[in-house]
């Protein structure tokens, strides 16, 4: 197969890798990238390149270099702006297509120059184009045509405001170790154990020191987002991608200059499983209190942050060879629908799938049918490194047992994007799908009370158990085309055994199963122009009538005689509403849900300019009704509302059913809880809720906004 039928295999939301920006795109915006560079730099880079060219010429020539009179030109060689230069001992200097500037005289063609090593004399070297003599008469065209590496860069900004109000739906679970939303902590409520949780600092009087219970039930925030794409292309087959984040998700105003940790001494306040601790008031003397804060600092790890303000996400290259295409790197992983490989590079999204993976892509293009295989570096375990090597070295895996190790075959069918474009129109029906399987294994691990970095090698009995964990997981996705019918499904199934697993409620002698399964399915039709979306999806995630504890509950789940684990979770990423699963659960799992959907573009341009609006209906139930707090299936309905607004001046707006440019939307969603998450009748006995509090659910709210822009 050739290289131009590899090619395809770059194509396709099926295969398991992120899509490159396409050369469409790049030739649609390299005019203005052409212009705005000749206008920068073409004047004065190519003047430096004229003069260098000129005393190189004359230094192969034998000639001694000596000022030039002002208004002569000197019939010296030119450099020419193609890559491959001619040779050092022969010379073709083109004529100048016109008249140097200042007057001066027009310059004559030298010719090939015998070597100073011998008689005979070399061959001329091949005719360049002819290259203006003065700078401002070279064209960017021309400049940029011949210039490689290519540098590009694509992303998006973006800030995101939100109202979470009533999140705990009136749950009274204490506020660690709850099994849903927590209440905010200046909210005062009786929990569980009929002990009052009250911050009691307010006063409805107004008196300066308040001594009432603190009430509030919502939660306001907003964060921000600068994620940057760079794509090195070295060549037409070659180049390297990454993925750069900087204020990822930082939440606005976090890092005021009134902030500073420092690691935990046992002195002062101590922050919850992360190894610091307040510095201390007053130890900016211009900010010694919050309300005195001047200005935000950049967030840094150990001092005013968890996380520092730039990180480096992907980091990967792609090299095409004539039999197909190698990956190697930490890449992102999409599959389907994203239920269970999910590269989350939506405007919106929150989570990602990124692997360390070695990945060898081929197929047969005049089928439209591809293959791959792959091996992902999930957990090396043990390792040498320790903080010295900042300056230096290579520390190196010292558990090879301990590595969780995985390998993944995939087979797809994906119609060339084109041609499928051209089918539909003709009323053709047209069939996508694929099938992608891993196989995971873990002989040895850390006990759950250590990590990679701190096992203690003189205790190694004790540190390290037999975890003799194994799993298949294959994955199969479907994708049915039709005018404006869209079917797709993905159905994914992970079976497997683990030996040891921490934790009280497993048998530490005995292997436990893993038989779980998920499927999801999105039903679309497209009228009026493609301005009317009619939408409906269904998911399922199956649950675990053996499980102790309910959904929503950390860690592994202990089994009641010694039964299969069970539980499915849908990648968080794949987002099927505002409040319930992406919010308070966090992900789907153990349960499914009904999603009838409608959008319409009330302007929708072909220049990309759209407005519209959008609402959706979910019905949320639990697969196995013992895993819902109440015992019921019923888990609550979800009402979203959104409005939206992308503008015309987006370089990505080319293309309709994607965002481009300015976009920004507004949206609104309120979340029914219903018996499937209320107290059993037993839990309300046991004691009376004081005035003002009950046991019965409440209706949760958010309001979001967010402004982007995407490149």
């Amino acid at each position: 197969m050739g290289t131009e039928g590899t090619r395809g295999m770059l194509e396709g939301s099926a295969m398991i890798t992120a899509a490159g920006s396409s050369e469409a795109r790049v030739r649609s915006e390299m005019w203005i990238v052409r212009a705005k560079l000749h206008a920068l730099f073409a004047p004065s880079a190519l003047v430096l390149l004229f003069a260098l060219g000129a005393r190189s010429a004359h230094a192969q020539s034998g000639a001694t270099a000596a000022p030039t009179p002002s208004g002569t030109a000197t019939a010296t060689a030119r450099p020419s702006l193609v890559t491959d230069a001619p040779p050092p001992t022969a010379t073709a200097a083109p004529a100048a297509a016109t008249p140097p500037p200042s007057g001066a005289a027009a310059g004559t063609a030298s010719t090939a120059t015998p070597s100073s090593k011998g008689d005979e004399a070399k061959a001329p070297a091949p005719a360049t184009e002819p290259v203006p003599a003065s700078p401002n008469e070279i064209f960017s065209e021309d400049w940029w045509g011949r210039t490689r590496p290519v540098f590009e860069v694509h992303g998006y900004f973006r800030t995101r405001a939100e109202l979470l109000h009533n999140f705990s739906l009136g749950r009274h679970d204490l506020r660690t170790g709850g099994i849903l939303w927590p209440n905010p902590i200046d909210n005062s409520y009786t929990d569980t154990t009929g002990a009052l949780n009250a911050l009691n600092k307010c006063d409805a009087t107004g008196a300066i020191s308040g001594t009432a219970p603190c009430k509030d039930q919502s939660q306001a925030t907003a964060n921000m987002r600068f994620r940057m794409n760079p794509e090195l292309h070295i060549s037409d087959n070659l180049r390297i991608m990454a993925q750069i984040d900087a204020f990822d998700n930082m939440i606005l105003g976090s890092t005021p200059d009134s902030y500073a940790w420092q690691p935990y001494n046992g002195n002062k306040s101590y922050l919850p499983n992360s190894g610091y601790q307040a510095y201390g008031s007053g130890y900016n003397t211009y900010a010694p209190i919050t309300a005195f804060s001047t200005t935000q600092g950049p967030p840094t790890s150990g001092i005013n942050s968890f996380s520092n303000s730039v990180a480096f996400k992907r980091a990967w290259a792609e090299y095409m060879t004539p039999v197909g295409q190698l990956r190697f790197g930490r890449m992102p992983s999409q599959w389907g629908l994203g239920v269970m490989q999910n590269a989350g590079d939506d405007i919106d999204s929150d989570y990602q799938t990124n692997v360390d993976r070695i990945m060898f892509v081929t197929g047969i293009k005049s089928l439209d049918l591809y293959f791959a295989g792959l091996w992902d570096f999930v957990s090396s375990g043990p390792s040498t490194a320790s903080p010295n090597d900042v300056n230096g070295g290579q520390p190196v895996n010292t558990c090879n047992m301990c590595n969780v190790n995985e390998w993944g075959l995939v087979v797809a069918h994906r119609t060339n994007p084109e041609l499928q474009k051209l089918k539909q129109a003709r009323g053709e029906l047209v069939v996508n799908g694929g099938l992608f399987t891993i196989l995971r294994t873990q002989y040895l691990d850390m006990t759950d009370t250590y990590l990679p970095i701190n096992v203690d090698p003189n205790n190694l009995n004790t540190d390290i158990v037999r975890r003799n964990a194994w799993a298949v997981i294959p994955d199969i996705w479907l994708q049915i085309l039709y005018k404006k019918f869209r079917f797709e499904a993905e159905g994914v199934a992970i079976l497997g055994e683990i030996g040891a697993i921490p934790g009280s409620g497993f048998n530490a002698n005995t292997q436990t199963d893993i038989r779980m399964w998920g499927l999801a399915t999105q039903t679309e039709y497209r009228a009026i122009e493609d301005k009317l979306h009619l939408e409906f999806g269904f998911g399922y995630a199956s649950g675990d009538q053996w499980a102790q504890n309910p959904l929503g509950s950390q860690g592994l789940n202990p089994e009641l005689n010694n039964n299969a684990i069970s539980t499915f979770s849908f990648n968080p990423d794949y987002r099927v509403d505002l409040i319930f699963w992406r919010k308070i659960m966090t992900r789907i799992e153990g349960a499914y849900y009904f999603r009838p959907s409608v959008d319409y573009d009330f302007i929708r341009n072909q220049n990309g300019q759209r407005v519209g609006g959008g609402a959706a209906l979910i019905w949320s139930r639990a697969s196995e009704f013992s895993q819902a707090p109440g015992h019921q299936p019923d888990l609550g309905v979800e009402l979203d509302l959104q409005l939206y607004y992308q503008a015309k001046d987006g370089s990505l707006n080319d293309d309709l059913s994607k965002i481009g440019g300015f976009y920004t939307a507004l949206q609104y969603g309120v979340f029914f809880p219903l018996g499937g998450l209320a107290y059993l009748p037993g839990e309300q006995q046991k004691f009376t809720m004081p005035t003002g509090e009950s046991w019965d659910l409440s209706s949760a709210q958010t309001i979001r906004w967010y402004v982007g822009v995407v490149y």
